[in-house]
């Protein structure tokens, strides 16, 4: 099993825990403790997919790492368990002329193929938290130290971009692997049909939060996301036809080869039609990582009834 496989496994295995210890620790928790909070989310961003230093699912370049930011709202509903809705904004990123060498020869091909890219992601969550330890009074009787683990759901737009003379254009419409083009092309069916901009994604992760005072808490956080994209950098398979991409449009060819455009100049086996561009047997990934700071919003006193 793969580490990929083994990932989206332990996702939906938690979910699943999660889902069932809500169930019956919510017939033991009184309304009257459960309490809402709002937070405010500075985190770290990277992606795993074909621009990345290695074919590997624990490549990362770090200097490739950008901003995330994102705001939440969380509903305690049992003495673990917690569902939070998210909305957050955050950067994708890669460059096979700095991720890759020319002088080592597993990564030489990335260096040739020169291809580029970032991306801008607009996530909504909703996700399920449960926490190791529990609290059954109060927000105030709450653990100083607190782990848990979370899974969830999220939908996201994005919208993958290559610099270009000094503008930076958006991709998904060049149809860049042929996506635009007839059949009439691409007579062994490498084409695909083109990507949505909005996609789901699976988020599950761990993380930790502590106590600073009865309202206020502080937590950090790793989290990664299985999307079901392979075009969070619009990379994906094979070159389409040149010849037919440029008659449809030059600026989709120029953007679809940039091999010719690195010090070593055009290559053998680069850009022509069937060439391997990508590897469309994995999808896409990204991780957020960082800080949270989180306010319990202040629960409203019942007044006493009398008879």
């Amino acid at each position: 099993m793969n580490m990929k496989n083994f990932c989206s496994g332990a996702a939906m295995a938690l979910l699943m825990v999660v889902l069932s210890v809500a169930d019956a620790d919510a017939q033991r928790f009184s309304r009257r403790k459960a309490y809402n909070s709002v937070g405010f989310h500075l985190n770290a961003m990277n992606y795993f997919g074909d621009i990345v230093p290695e074919s590997d699912f624990t490549s990362l370049r770090f200097k490739s790492t950008r901003p995330n930011i994102g705001v939440s709202y969380t509903r305690r509903f049992t003495p673990r368990i917690s569902v939070r809705a998210a909305l957050a904004w955050g950067r994708i990123t890669g460059d096979d002329a700095k991720s890759a060498s020319v002088d080592e020869a597993e990564n030489r091909p990335r260096f040739i193929r020169n291809l580029s890219f970032r991306n801008d992601i607009k996530e909504l969550s909703f996700v399920g938290t449960f926490d190791l330890f529990e609290n059954r009074g109060n927000y105030l009787k709450r653990p100083d130290f607190s782990p848990y683990a979370f899974a969830g759901v999220a939908v996201f737009a994005h919208n993958p971009k290559a610099e270009y003379r000094g503008e930076f254009v958006a991709l998904q419409p060049l149809g860049t692997e042929g996506q635009n083009l007839d059949d009439s092309s691409d007579p062994l069916g490498n084409y695909d049909d083109p990507y949505s901009r909005i996609q789901i994604a699976i988020p599950f992760g761990l993380g930790v939060k502590y106590k600073l005072d009865k309202n206020w808490d502080l937590g950090f956080e790793i989290g990664w996301r299985k999307t079901f994209t392979d075009y969070l950098d619009d990379v994906s398979g094979f070159y389409a036809d040149p010849v037919a991409l440029a008659a449809n449009n030059p600026l989709s060819a120029a953007l679809a080869d940039r091999s010719g455009e690195q010090p070593l100049g055009p290559q053998v086996g680069w850009g022509q039609y069937n060439d391997q561009r990508g590897d469309r047997t994995d999808k896409d990934w990204y991780i957020v990582t960082g800080f949270n700071l989180t306010y319990i919003l202040p629960q409203k006193g019942r007044s006493p009834k009398f008879r």
